[in-house]
């Protein structure tokens, strides 16, 4: 394993999405006739045809009906349950699920791992396309889970956070007060250390970008990188030292860690 791009749509999409329209040209039934008895417009239809959307339980059921199907297209509810995570980034979601170790550095948003609820749904929101409501709560729901490995004690986990994600306010003052106060309490974890980095050091190695460092069980490392629509993981030597190199200089410039609880600290009194 080297390299993960992955933006196509699930292949649970694709499948299903082929088969209703298999279905609609054998039975003779227009994808306008599908539309207009399901209540959705064409173009959106077609989007779940083509796998680009996650066809949707009133479209299946619909298209059942119309195409004479006899359960055979309803059948496929049982294999389109909302994805936890984006495509793109369900292998790294397996490798942090077991790494002895994650070196995490963000210029945008507080990290995954560390956000409130209220963030996570804030963050979440801001989605384009917007994500249905069973994915939303999904999404939210898989993230918060994600949060148990912190209580994982024998693992550690190194965070350096962009003074500009500390200030963005999302969600409003409270979400903002509550988030600070969760980054507070997880650094008061003995595996967990959480690091600013100020708008003070001006540019630094960070500055094209975030990225996690995984340590596997066996110690190999792995890196990997997301942009907004795919993610990179890979092992390759090179390429893994030197996001390490990198992040060794964007710790060194960061404060330290006492000095970063100091620094939000005095964010939530600036409030």
């Amino acid at each position: 394993m080297t390299t993960l791009e992955n933006s196509q749509p699930p292949v649970q999409w694709r499948y299903c999405g082929n088969q209703t329209k298999r279905w609609r040209t054998r039975a003779g039934v227009s994808r306008e006739e599908l539309a207009n008895e399901a209540g959705y417009g064409l173009d959106y239809v077609k989007m779940m045809e083509q796998g680009r959307r996650r066809p949707t339980p009133r479209l299946l059921q619909v298209a059942d009906e119309m195409c004479d199907a006899q359960g055979l297209l309803l059948a496929a509810l049982a294999y389109l349950q909302p994805e936890k995570f984006a495509s793109y980034s369900h292998e790294f979601m397996a490798y942090e699920a077991e790494a002895a170790s994650l070196i995490w550095y963000e210029p945008r948003y507080v990290p995954g791992l560390l956000q409130t609820e209220e963030y996570v749904r804030a963050v979440l929101s801001a989605f384009v396309p917007p994500l249905d409501e069973e994915t939303f709560e999904q999404r939210v729901t898989a993230r918060l889970e994600r949060q148990k490995l912190l209580g994982i004690l024998n693992r550690s986990f190194s965070f350096v956070i962009e003074e500009a994600a500390l200030r963005c306010r999302f969600g409003g003052e409270e979400v903002y007060e509550r988030q600070l106060r969760r980054l507070l309490e997880a650094a008061e974890q003995r595996n967990v250390t959480v690091q600013v980095m100020s708008a003070a050091s001006g540019i630094h190695p960070g500055f094209r970008g975030p990225f996690v460092i995984v340590e596997t069980p066996q110690h190999e490392h792995l890196a990997y990188e997301e942009g907004q629509t795919t993610g990179v993981l890979y092992a390759d030597p090179e390429k893994v030292s030197t996001v390490m190199r990198r992040h060794d200089m964007i710790a060194r410039e960061a404060l330290s860690p006492q000095d970063s609880l100091r620094f939000i600290t005095q964010l939530l009194e600036e409030r």
